[in-house]
Protein backbone atom coordinates (compact mmCIF):
# COMPACT_ATOMS: atom_id res chain seq x y z
CA UNK A 1 0.00 0.00 0.00
CA UNK A 2 1.03 3.58 -0.69
CA UNK A 3 0.47 5.46 2.58
CA UNK A 4 1.30 9.12 3.11
CA UNK A 5 1.58 10.33 6.71
CA UNK A 6 1.52 14.05 7.54
CA UNK A 7 2.83 15.29 10.89
CA UNK A 8 1.22 18.54 11.95
CA UNK A 9 -2.00 20.33 11.04
CA UNK A 10 -0.85 23.96 10.74
CA UNK A 11 -0.79 26.36 7.81
CA UNK A 12 0.94 23.83 5.53
CA UNK A 13 -0.11 20.56 7.14
CA UNK A 14 -3.87 21.19 7.10
CA UNK A 15 -4.26 22.04 3.37
CA UNK A 16 -1.78 19.30 2.47
CA UNK A 17 -3.78 16.64 4.32
CA UNK A 18 -6.95 17.83 2.62
CA UNK A 19 -5.32 17.89 -0.82
CA UNK A 20 -3.96 14.36 -0.43
CA UNK A 21 -7.20 12.98 0.99
CA UNK A 22 -9.42 14.61 -1.64
CA UNK A 23 -7.34 13.28 -4.54
CA UNK A 24 -5.98 9.95 -3.35
CA UNK A 25 -6.97 8.18 -6.55
CA UNK A 26 -5.40 10.87 -8.76
CA UNK A 27 -2.14 10.57 -6.84
CA UNK A 28 -2.15 6.77 -6.60
CA UNK A 29 -2.31 6.86 -2.80
CA UNK A 30 -4.17 4.21 -0.82
CA UNK A 31 -4.33 5.92 2.56
CA UNK A 32 -3.61 9.32 4.12
CA UNK A 33 -2.88 9.51 7.84
CA UNK A 34 -2.05 12.54 9.95
CA UNK A 35 -0.66 13.19 13.42
CA UNK A 36 -2.25 15.78 15.69
CA UNK A 37 -0.21 16.40 18.81
CA UNK A 38 -2.47 18.57 20.95
CA UNK A 39 -6.18 17.86 21.55
CA UNK A 40 -8.06 21.18 21.35
CA UNK A 41 -11.77 21.79 21.34
CA UNK A 42 -11.17 24.83 19.13
CA UNK A 43 -9.68 22.55 16.47
CA UNK A 44 -12.18 19.70 16.82
CA UNK A 45 -14.07 20.84 13.72
CA UNK A 46 -10.86 20.91 11.68
CA UNK A 47 -9.90 17.38 12.65
CA UNK A 48 -13.44 16.13 12.07
CA UNK A 49 -13.49 17.61 8.57
CA UNK A 50 -10.15 16.06 7.63
CA UNK A 51 -11.43 12.69 8.84
CA UNK A 52 -14.69 13.20 6.93
CA UNK A 53 -12.63 13.69 3.77
CA UNK A 54 -10.91 10.36 4.31
CA UNK A 55 -7.77 11.12 6.33
CA UNK A 56 -7.02 8.88 9.33
CA UNK A 57 -6.07 10.35 12.70
CA UNK A 58 -2.96 9.29 14.64
CA UNK A 59 -2.13 10.59 18.11
CA UNK A 60 0.38 10.10 20.91
CA UNK A 61 -0.69 7.24 23.14
CA UNK A 62 -0.72 9.40 26.28
CA UNK A 63 -3.14 11.83 24.56
CA UNK A 64 -5.54 9.23 23.15
CA UNK A 65 -8.09 9.43 25.96
CA UNK A 66 -8.25 13.23 25.72
CA UNK A 67 -8.86 13.03 21.98
CA UNK A 68 -11.58 10.46 22.61
CA UNK A 69 -13.20 12.78 25.15
CA UNK A 70 -13.47 15.35 22.35
CA UNK A 71 -15.31 12.77 20.24
CA UNK A 72 -12.41 11.73 18.02
CA UNK A 73 -11.60 8.11 17.24
CA UNK A 74 -7.84 7.88 16.61
CA UNK A 75 -6.84 4.75 14.70
CA UNK A 76 -3.05 4.83 14.97
CA UNK A 77 -0.43 5.68 17.55
CA UNK A 78 2.07 8.30 16.35
CA UNK A 79 5.13 6.06 16.02
CA UNK A 80 3.06 3.26 14.50
CA UNK A 81 1.77 5.65 11.83
CA UNK A 82 5.34 6.60 10.92
CA UNK A 83 6.53 3.01 10.72
CA UNK A 84 3.77 1.90 8.35
CA UNK A 85 3.94 4.92 6.01
CA UNK A 86 5.47 5.02 2.53
CA UNK A 87 6.20 8.76 2.83
CA UNK A 88 6.30 10.94 5.95
CA UNK A 89 5.82 14.71 5.61
CA UNK A 90 6.77 16.74 8.67
CA UNK A 91 4.97 20.10 8.74
CA UNK A 92 6.09 21.11 12.22
CA UNK A 93 8.83 23.53 13.34
CA UNK A 94 10.73 20.60 14.93
CA UNK A 95 11.41 18.44 11.89
CA UNK A 96 15.07 17.96 12.74
CA UNK A 97 14.21 16.92 16.29
CA UNK A 98 11.68 14.42 14.98
CA UNK A 99 14.24 13.09 12.53
CA UNK A 100 16.67 12.34 15.35
CA UNK A 101 14.02 10.82 17.62
CA UNK A 102 11.82 8.93 15.16
CA UNK A 103 12.65 9.07 11.46
CA UNK A 104 16.24 7.81 11.52
CA UNK A 105 15.03 4.62 13.16
CA UNK A 106 12.07 4.03 10.82
CA UNK A 107 12.85 1.35 8.22
CA UNK A 108 9.73 1.09 6.07
CA UNK A 109 9.20 4.64 4.69
CA UNK A 110 10.69 5.41 1.29
CA UNK A 111 11.23 9.04 2.20
CA UNK A 112 10.78 11.88 4.64
CA UNK A 113 10.26 15.61 4.15
CA UNK A 114 10.49 18.65 6.40
CA UNK A 115 9.37 22.20 5.67
CA UNK A 116 10.62 25.74 5.72
CA UNK A 117 13.39 26.60 8.16
CA UNK A 118 14.45 23.01 8.98
CA UNK A 119 17.88 23.42 7.37
CA UNK A 120 20.01 20.27 7.53
CA UNK A 121 17.07 17.86 7.41
CA UNK A 122 18.03 16.62 3.94
CA UNK A 123 18.67 17.69 0.36
CA UNK A 124 16.93 20.97 -0.41
CA UNK A 125 14.19 20.82 -3.01
CA UNK A 126 11.83 23.13 -4.90
CA UNK A 127 9.65 22.00 -7.78
CA UNK A 128 10.95 23.23 -11.13
CA UNK A 129 14.28 24.37 -9.70
CA UNK A 130 16.39 21.31 -8.91
CA UNK A 131 14.32 18.25 -9.83
CA UNK A 132 17.30 16.85 -11.71
CA UNK A 133 19.37 16.84 -8.51
CA UNK A 134 17.18 14.24 -6.78
CA UNK A 135 18.66 10.74 -6.70
CA UNK A 136 16.57 7.67 -5.90
CA UNK A 137 17.85 5.37 -3.14
CA UNK A 138 20.17 8.18 -2.03
CA UNK A 139 17.91 11.13 -1.17
CA UNK A 140 15.65 9.65 1.49
CA UNK A 141 15.40 12.95 3.40
CA UNK A 142 14.30 16.12 1.61
CA UNK A 143 14.04 19.68 2.87
CA UNK A 144 11.23 21.57 1.12
CA UNK A 145 12.48 25.16 1.20
CA UNK A 146 10.39 28.05 2.48
CA UNK A 147 7.91 30.02 0.41
CA UNK A 148 10.22 33.05 0.14
CA UNK A 149 13.14 30.82 -0.86
CA UNK A 150 10.95 29.35 -3.62
CA UNK A 151 10.28 32.91 -4.75
CA UNK A 152 13.95 33.91 -4.77
CA UNK A 153 14.97 30.71 -6.58
CA UNK A 154 12.48 31.03 -9.42
CA UNK A 155 13.47 34.67 -9.97
CA UNK A 156 17.11 33.64 -10.30
CA UNK A 157 16.41 30.70 -12.59
CA UNK A 158 14.08 32.73 -14.82
CA UNK A 159 15.93 36.03 -15.09
CA UNK A 160 19.60 35.12 -14.54
CA UNK A 161 19.99 31.66 -16.09
CA UNK A 162 19.64 30.42 -19.65
CA UNK A 163 17.67 27.36 -20.65
CA UNK A 164 20.91 25.36 -20.91
CA UNK A 165 21.80 26.24 -17.30
CA UNK A 166 24.35 28.96 -18.03
CA UNK A 167 24.45 31.32 -15.06
CA UNK A 168 24.70 35.09 -15.59
CA UNK A 169 24.13 36.21 -12.00
CA UNK A 170 27.00 38.09 -10.36
CA UNK A 171 25.08 39.45 -7.38
CA UNK A 172 21.60 38.80 -5.99
CA UNK A 173 20.09 40.99 -3.25
CA UNK A 174 16.67 40.35 -1.73
CA UNK A 175 14.58 42.03 0.94
CA UNK A 176 11.86 39.72 2.24
CA UNK A 177 8.98 41.89 3.42
CA UNK A 178 7.07 39.37 5.46
CA UNK A 179 3.50 39.29 6.68
CA UNK A 180 3.23 39.29 10.46
CA UNK A 181 1.32 36.02 10.83
CA UNK A 182 -1.24 33.94 8.96
CA UNK A 183 -4.91 34.95 8.93
CA UNK A 184 -5.63 31.66 10.73
CA UNK A 185 -3.33 32.57 13.64
CA UNK A 186 -4.27 34.64 16.68
CA UNK A 187 -0.75 34.96 18.10
CA UNK A 188 2.49 36.40 16.79
CA UNK A 189 1.09 39.58 15.25
CA UNK A 190 3.53 42.50 15.00
CA UNK A 191 1.84 45.84 15.75
CA UNK A 192 4.43 47.75 13.70
CA UNK A 193 7.16 47.05 11.11
CA UNK A 194 9.88 44.98 12.76
CA UNK A 195 13.34 44.39 11.30
CA UNK A 196 15.26 41.15 11.64
CA UNK A 197 18.96 40.53 12.28
CA UNK A 198 21.48 39.48 9.64
CA UNK A 199 22.51 36.28 11.40
CA UNK A 200 24.71 35.00 8.56
CA UNK A 201 27.76 37.03 7.57
CA UNK A 202 27.70 35.77 4.00
CA UNK A 203 23.98 35.41 3.26
CA UNK A 204 22.23 37.70 5.76
CA UNK A 205 19.09 35.67 6.51
CA UNK A 206 18.21 32.04 5.89
CA UNK A 207 16.31 32.93 2.70
CA UNK A 208 19.49 33.61 0.68
CA UNK A 209 21.37 30.85 2.48
CA UNK A 210 18.71 28.31 1.56
CA UNK A 211 18.48 29.56 -2.03
CA UNK A 212 22.25 29.14 -2.28
CA UNK A 213 21.97 25.61 -0.89
CA UNK A 214 19.19 24.81 -3.35
CA UNK A 215 21.29 25.81 -6.36
CA UNK A 216 24.36 24.20 -4.82
CA UNK A 217 22.68 20.83 -5.44
CA UNK A 218 23.07 21.67 -9.16
CA UNK A 219 26.72 22.71 -8.86
CA UNK A 220 26.28 26.49 -8.59
CA UNK A 221 27.96 28.77 -6.05
CA UNK A 222 25.82 31.91 -6.21
CA UNK A 223 26.54 35.28 -4.64
CA UNK A 224 23.33 35.97 -2.69
CA UNK A 225 22.32 38.14 0.26
CA UNK A 226 18.93 38.67 1.88
CA UNK A 227 17.36 40.86 4.54
CA UNK A 228 13.99 40.47 6.22
CA UNK A 229 11.40 42.48 8.09
CA UNK A 230 7.83 41.93 9.24
CA UNK A 231 4.93 44.26 8.51
CA UNK A 232 1.75 44.60 10.53
CA UNK A 233 -0.25 42.72 7.88
CA UNK A 234 -1.69 39.22 7.57
CA UNK A 235 -2.00 39.13 3.79
CA UNK A 236 1.14 38.12 1.89
CA UNK A 237 4.90 38.24 1.90
CA UNK A 238 6.62 40.43 -0.69
CA UNK A 239 10.18 40.35 -1.98
CA UNK A 240 12.17 43.29 -3.33
CA UNK A 241 14.86 41.91 -5.62
CA UNK A 242 17.99 43.20 -7.31
CA UNK A 243 19.74 40.84 -9.75
CA UNK A 244 23.03 42.04 -11.22
CA UNK A 245 24.01 40.13 -14.36
CA UNK A 246 27.32 39.66 -16.14
CA UNK A 247 25.88 41.28 -19.28
CA UNK A 248 23.12 43.59 -20.37
CA UNK A 249 19.45 42.62 -20.56
CA UNK A 250 16.65 44.80 -21.86
CA UNK A 251 13.42 45.30 -19.98
CA UNK A 252 11.49 43.60 -22.79
CA UNK A 253 13.78 40.55 -22.66
CA UNK A 254 13.29 40.30 -18.90
CA UNK A 255 9.51 40.51 -19.29
CA UNK A 256 9.56 37.87 -22.03
CA UNK A 257 11.45 35.50 -19.73
CA UNK A 258 8.88 35.98 -16.99
CA UNK A 259 5.95 35.46 -19.35
CA UNK A 260 7.54 32.29 -20.77
CA UNK A 261 7.92 30.55 -17.39
CA UNK A 262 4.68 28.73 -16.56
CA UNK A 263 5.57 28.69 -12.85
CA UNK A 264 5.71 32.50 -12.76
CA UNK A 265 2.57 34.61 -12.52
CA UNK A 266 2.62 38.27 -13.39
CA UNK A 267 0.26 40.89 -12.00
CA UNK A 268 -0.64 44.49 -12.65
CA UNK A 269 -2.08 44.75 -9.14
CA UNK A 270 -0.18 46.89 -6.67
CA UNK A 271 -1.38 45.66 -3.25
CA UNK A 272 -0.96 42.44 -1.31
CA UNK A 273 -4.64 42.41 -0.36
CA UNK A 274 -5.75 42.40 -4.03
CA UNK A 275 -3.38 39.55 -4.92
CA UNK A 276 -4.39 37.66 -1.78
CA UNK A 277 -8.04 38.20 -2.68
CA UNK A 278 -7.46 36.70 -6.12
CA UNK A 279 -5.97 33.60 -4.52
CA UNK A 280 -8.89 33.34 -2.12
CA UNK A 281 -11.41 33.53 -4.96
CA UNK A 282 -9.63 31.58 -7.71
CA UNK A 283 -6.88 29.47 -6.13
CA UNK A 284 -6.92 25.87 -4.96
CA UNK A 285 -8.58 26.15 -1.55
CA UNK A 286 -7.57 29.80 -1.66
CA UNK A 287 -3.97 29.13 -2.65
CA UNK A 288 -2.03 30.30 -5.68
CA UNK A 289 0.32 27.43 -6.58
CA UNK A 290 2.67 29.51 -8.74
CA UNK A 291 6.21 30.00 -7.44
CA UNK A 292 5.97 33.79 -7.49
CA UNK A 293 3.69 36.64 -8.56
CA UNK A 294 5.78 39.41 -10.12
CA UNK A 295 4.43 42.98 -10.00
CA UNK A 296 5.40 43.53 -13.61
CA UNK A 297 5.06 47.32 -13.60
CA UNK A 298 7.71 47.57 -10.87
CA UNK A 299 10.31 45.74 -12.98
CA UNK A 300 13.08 48.02 -14.22
CA UNK A 301 16.64 47.76 -15.54
CA UNK A 302 19.35 49.82 -13.86
CA UNK A 303 22.69 50.47 -15.55
CA UNK A 304 21.80 48.01 -18.29
CA UNK A 305 22.47 44.87 -16.26
CA UNK A 306 20.66 45.15 -12.91
CA UNK A 307 17.07 43.89 -12.78
CA UNK A 308 15.07 45.46 -9.95
CA UNK A 309 11.47 44.94 -8.91
CA UNK A 310 8.91 43.59 -6.46
CA UNK A 311 7.02 40.31 -6.33
CA UNK A 312 4.46 38.66 -4.07
CA UNK A 313 5.09 35.30 -2.42
CA UNK A 314 2.19 32.81 -2.66
CA UNK A 315 2.77 31.76 0.97
CA UNK A 316 2.29 28.05 1.47
CA UNK A 317 1.13 27.53 -2.13
CA UNK A 318 4.59 27.03 -3.60
CA UNK A 319 5.93 24.63 -0.91
CA UNK A 320 2.58 22.82 -1.08
CA UNK A 321 3.15 22.01 -4.75
CA UNK A 322 6.80 21.05 -4.16
CA UNK A 323 5.80 18.76 -1.28
CA UNK A 324 3.23 17.02 -3.43
CA UNK A 325 5.72 16.62 -6.30
CA UNK A 326 8.32 15.14 -3.93
CA UNK A 327 5.73 12.74 -2.49
CA UNK A 328 4.92 11.48 -5.97
CA UNK A 329 8.64 11.26 -6.77
CA UNK A 330 9.04 8.79 -3.92
CA UNK A 331 6.08 6.56 -4.74
CA UNK A 332 5.48 7.09 -8.50
CA UNK A 333 8.82 8.36 -9.85
CA UNK A 334 7.89 7.94 -13.52
CA UNK A 335 4.42 9.48 -13.23
CA UNK A 336 4.96 12.75 -11.36
CA UNK A 337 4.02 15.11 -14.21
CA UNK A 338 0.96 13.11 -15.23
CA UNK A 339 -0.41 12.71 -11.71
CA UNK A 340 0.12 16.34 -10.74
CA UNK A 341 -1.34 17.62 -13.99
CA UNK A 342 -4.82 18.46 -12.69
CA UNK A 343 -3.31 21.19 -10.47
CA UNK A 344 -1.82 23.10 -13.41
CA UNK A 345 -4.82 25.48 -13.70
CA UNK A 346 -3.79 26.86 -10.29
CA UNK A 347 -0.33 27.80 -11.58
CA UNK A 348 -1.59 31.13 -12.89
CA UNK A 349 0.24 33.07 -15.57
CA UNK A 350 -1.59 36.27 -14.67
CA UNK A 351 -3.14 37.35 -11.39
Amino acid sequence: MNIVHVVGTGTIGEPLIGLLADHKSDFGIDEVTFHKRTPLITERSKVNDLVRRGAVLAVDEDKRSTFEELGHTPKWEAREAIDRASVVIDCTPVGNDNKAEFYNQAVHPLGFMAQGSESGFGKMYARGINDSALVHEEDRFLHIVSCNTHNIAVLIKTLAMDADGTNHLTDGRFTCIRRSNDISQDSGFSPSPTVEKHKDDRFGTHHARDAHGLFETLGYDLNLFSSALKLNSQYMHLVHFSLTLDGEMSLNDAKERLHANKRVAITYRKSANSVFSFGRDHGYYGRILSQTVVAIDTLTVRNGNELVGYCFTPQDGNPLLSTLAATLWFIHPDEVDDRIDFLRPYLFQEV
